[in-house]
């Protein structure tokens, strides 16, 4: 299927004919599209459509499943991510993720935060990495929250906190981009207008890519949105238009409710 044309200016990341396969299981075929800078790109579609899929190969989660195989180019700033030079460490320091459910580390809530800059050496000294942490704690906004209990353990704070401190951890080693798989499904209703309130904040600094079921959050957060079904982008544009006028019928069905 070819998409509707959607044109990125600026593109912060490019996918270029990506296909995914998981052993004999095709589960993403020929996806092109970009994520453009300052910008919030959601993509939507049925369960097993592929859109987590194809959002782990943009910082090549999907190398840690022996199965997997990804072809096609996706670039950062110009850059083959797939090159074998290519330091996957480094690379997942520039594109961060958040996953469905929260991941804050065993230790405590200034350990999670100050752990990627120590180990990209992003701190010479323990002024810069307190800094650091604090920063990243108020760009996530959980810094009043937290600020008199950083010695606590990150796995002490509420679903809504926990998932807020998975996001500072992402901010604290600059990342270029942040994607997000589901992010506010395992939360409750005001922890989730908490993220969707700082995902729109974000997006002053990051380009972001957000998987999600829930329509609703995908016309509240974007500003682009892709559906995906059966491993096909079938159509990516504003979202704008994408909710209130879609070029294609499988899309225009999802997006009534008529199946997914």
């Amino acid at each position: 299927m070819t998409p509707a044309s959607d044109l990125v200016r600026d593109p912060v990341m490019s996918a270029l004919t990506v296909d995914v396969f998981y052993g004999d299981k095709h589960a993403v075929k020929n996806v092109t599209l970009d994520i453009g800078r300052n910008q919030v790109l959601a993509m939507i579609g049925p369960s097993g459509c592929g859109k987590s899929t194809f959002l782990r190969c943009l910082n090549r989660m999907n190398d840690t499943i022996a199965q997997a195989r990804v072809t096609g180019v996706i670039t950062l700033d110009g850059q083959d991510i797939y090159r074998r030079d290519q330091d996957v460490a480094q690379l997942r320091a520039r594109v961060g993720i958040v996953f469905q459910k929260p991941t804050p580390f065993p230790q405590s809530i200034y350990e999670n935060v100050a752990y990627g800059p120590r180990i990209h050496g992003l701190a010479k000294h323990r002024t810069d990495l307190d800094e650091l942490v604090n920063t990243s704690l108020q760009r996530a906004g959980l810094w009043e929250e937290v600020k008199d209990r950083l010695s606590t353990p990150g796995t002490s704070l509420s679903g809504g906190q926990q998932q807020r401190l998975c996001i500072a951890r992402t901010i604290a080693v600059n990342p270029e981009v942040i994607l997000m798989d589901e992010p506010t499904s395992a939360l409750d209703p005001i922890a989730s207008a908490r993220i969707e309130d700082l995902i729109d904040e974000l997006r002053a600094n990051y380009a972001i890519a957000i998987v999600t079921h829930n329509m609703q959050q995908a016309a509240r957060v974007s500003q682009r949105t892709a559906y995906f079904h059966l491993g096909d982008l079938v159509e990516v544009g504003p979202t704008d238009l994408i909710f209130t006028n879609p070029q294609q019928k499988l899309t225009e069905d999802y997006i009534t409710g008529r199946f997914g």
